[in-house]
């Protein structure tokens, strides 16, 4: 019996220094991240460690896309895409991939060289936009929110001539290629610039006459997890610490106001196809 007690005693021992030893133990996430993601993951880095969350920052280039490396198990999160992307994705490769977290908007804007307001568009304006399907239907989101168009009824999201349903002010839209944009800005009146085009050009969104806001729903980042992790504790915590004022402040900061911080309600976020309507 006295045997028996002291190898109880030892396995109960065992089993509370393994429990112990894993309680000290930083869990390991890896986070699927494009290089201009990388500084603001730095910073969530940073402050997960101080919560015990040891995040492994796997950074793709542009050849290969993180949702396919997050299907296939090489990463348990990635952070790079707008819903509507998200969305397409998971229609082309029958998944179901699922947003955990809203993160930032890069907005789209409208820039001019020779106009402040909107107030001076003229009947007939020359209106450069990106002529990539995505963007360009952004662009004609953009203005339909401000009342310059309304888009056809079965819109989804892309751009197109045949999108526009009523052309309110007779708008000249002459899609481009979206990097070229800021350079022709002295052919046309107005030009609808890629968030990231306009910052190479020395554009911030404060130059912008218009600019999306959070009401664009299909076009917020998030983060994304496989659908068995959605309602993963410790990925949670992660949404969490990006979501705080100070991880907000400091985008604002490194990004001179580009990029707009969003935390908003997954419930909400449900709604993103409703941004298509007017």
């Amino acid at each position: 019996m006295r045997k028996l007690n002291y190898i109880l005693g030892f396995m109960a021992l065992l089993f509370l220094l393994v429990a112990c030893a894993k309680a000290n133990e930083k869990e390991t996430v890896k986070v699927g991240i494009r290089s201009s993601e990388l500084e603001t993951w730095e910073y969530i880095k940073e402050q997960a460690a101080k919560e015990g969350i040891s995040l492994d920052l796997v950074t793709f280039s542009a050849q290969y896309d993180p949702n396919q490396a997050l299907a296939e198990g090489e990463v348990d999160i990635n952070a790079f895409q707008h819903v509507a992307y998200l969305n397409l994705f998971n229609t082309n490769n029958k998944t179901d991939l699922q947003a955990i977290g809203t993160t930032i908007m890069a907005p789209i804007g409208l820039y001019s060289k020779k106009y402040k307001t909107l107030d001076e568009m003229r009947d007939g304006a020359k209106i450069a936009v990106p002529k990539d399907p995505s963007n360009w239907g952004r662009a004609l989101l953009l203005l339909q929110e401000y009342g310059l168009l309304t888009v056809t009824d079965s819109f989804d999201g892309n751009g197109g001539e045949d999108r526009i349903k009523d052309n309110l002010k007779k708008l000249n839209i002459l899609p481009v290629d979206g990097a070229t944009t800021p350079r022709v800005m002295e052919d046309v009146d107005f030009a609808v610039i890629n968030n990231g085009i306009a910052v190479e050009a020395g554009l911030l969104l404060k130059d912008a006459i218009i600019h999306e806001n959070e009401a664009a729903k299909p076009f917020l980042n998030v983060i994304v997890a496989r659908p068995g992790d959605k309602d993963n504790k410790t990925l949670k915590k992660i949404v969490d610490i990006y979501q705080r004022e100070e991880t907000a402040n400091f985008i604002k900061d490194i990004s001179n106001g580009n990029y707009i911080p969003v935390k908003i309600p997954l419930d909400e976020l449900a709604t993103w196809r409703e941004s298509y309507l007017h």
